[in-house]
């Protein structure tokens, strides 16, 4: 079992991959790149930098649920995750990011 980074085209044409535990569950996305190439960056930034505790970021949205961000050296975003109900599930989440990426496979949809 593996995770799997899908690698798409969104509804105005921009690349974005998303991270996916082997369960299926989206666990991390991606900003939009304008080339494929940015794209396949971004998830070789994932795998690099998903192994750091301290390049995750954690916060809580407007609307009370938690959520964090990966960010690279540069303290660009590189992928956000999902909002989580509690701190216990975001910390799993992390984990999941954290547990997965780095042996990731690369599917374009």
């Amino acid at each position: 079992m593996s995770g799997i980074f899908e690698v798409y085209a969104d509804a105005k044409g921009e690349q974005r991959f998303r991270l996916k535990a082997p369960n299926g569950e989206t666990i991390l996305a991606s900003e939009g790149y304008t080339t494929k190439e940015a794209c396949m960056n971004g998830i070789n930034s994932v795998k690099e930098n998903s192994a750091l505790d301290e390049r995750f970021e954690s916060y809580e949205d407007a609307a009370g649920k938690h959520r964090f961000r990966l960010k690279a050296a540069n303290h660009q975003i590189i992928g956000v995750g999902e909002a989580y109900e509690s701190e216990a599930s975001l910390k799993s989440g992390i984990e999941s990011v954290k547990k997965w990426a780095s042996a990731a496979k690369i599917k374009e949809l």
